[in-house]
C-alpha cells in the first residue's frame, strides 16, 4: 500500500471543495482512495463559530454531542456514534475560530466520489474523510474515519478458519480506520499543510454500496462498556 500526502495552499473558509481538490490531484487511478482532512470540509461547509468565552465553547459542545461530561482537560463526548473530545470540535489551524466536524461526512463522501469518477474517469474509487482521535490510556493521536464512500469499512472474519483451521467467532478488520491512520500519519498535524493524501493499492473491497452503520456498536454491546458506566441508558 502506498499513502502519497499533497502539499497545498491554506483552505480558506467558503473556498469550493472539489475544486480545491481537482486543482492539485492531477490524476486518479482505478482502485484508489483520495483522503480529505475534516478540517478543509467543515471549512467548506462554514461550520465555524467565533471563540467568545468559555460558556460560548461549551454551549456549542453541548449542542453538537449526543452526551457529554466535562473532564480535567476536555470534555469527554459522544457524537454521531463515536467517542470524542469535545465533540470534535478544534481550535488548532483555525485562525481564531472553532472548526467543528462537518454536518454529515458520509454525504459529502458520497457526493464528492460521483463528482471525482466523472473527472478521472474512473469507476473503483473511494473517498476517505478523516479526523484524529485519542485512545483511552494511549498518549498521542491517530487518524480516524468520520466518513467514506466506495468501499466496505469493515473485513469480516467471522465463520472463517484461521491458520490452524478454528473459525473466527468476533474477528472483524476496521478497514476505515485503518486506511485513516495510515493517511493521517504522513499528512501531519501540525503545519504541514498536506490536507489530502492519495492511497494506492489499499487492501479493501471497492463497493458502490456504504453501510454508513457498519463500524458502530450499541454502547450494550460494547466490551469497553463498564468503562463508560456513567452513560445514559439508550
Amino acid at each position: 500500500m502506498i499513502v502519497q500526502p499533497i502539499k497545498t495552499r491554506v483552505f480558506q473558509e467558503g473556498d469550493d471543495l472539489f475544486a480545491f481538490i481537482t486543482a492539485y490531484v492531477k490524476e486518479l487511478t482505478e482502485r484508489a482512495v483520495i483522503v480529505v482532512t475534516s478540517k478543509i470540509v467543515a471549512l467548506a461547509e462554514k461550520r465555524t463559530a467565533i471563540i467568545k468565552n468559555a460558556k460560548t465553547k461549551e454551549n456549542l459542545i453541548r449542542a453538537e454531542s449526543e452526551f457529554a461530561i466535562p473532564t480535567k482537560y476536555v470534555w469527554l463526548t459522544v457524537k454521531d456514534g463515536m467517542v470524542m473530545a469535545s465533540a470534535g470540535i478544534d481550535e488548532s489551524n483555525a485562525n481564531g475560530k472553532l472548526i467543528l466536524l462537518p454536518k454529515d461526512s458520509f454525504k459529502t463522501a458520497r457526493l464528492l466520489r460521483n463528482k471525482l469518477r466523472q473527472r478521472y474517469d474512473v469507476r473503483n474509487l473511494g473517498v476517505l474523510i478523516t479526523d484524529s482521535r485519542t485512545v483511552p490510556l494511549r498518549a498521542g493521536v491517530t487518524g480516524v474515519a468520520v466518513g467514506y464512500a466506495g468501499f466496505r469499512g469493515i473485513k469480516d472474519y467471522r465463520d472463517t478458519p484461521d491458520i490452524f483451521g478454528r473459525k473466527f467467532e468476533f474477528s472483524r478488520t476496521n478497514m476505515a480506520d485503518g486506511l485513516a491512520a495510515a493517511a493521517v500519519l504522513v499528512m501531519g498535524e501540525g503545519n504541514e499543510r498536506q490536507p489530502l493524501a492519495i492511497i494506492e493499492s489499499a487492501p479493501v473491497e471497492f463497493s458502490d454500496n456504504v453501510n454508513r452503520r457498519e463500524l458502530y456498536i450499541d454502547i450494550q454491546e460494547d466490551m469497553y462498556r463498564p468503562l463508560f458506566s456513567t452513560f445514559p441508558k439508550h
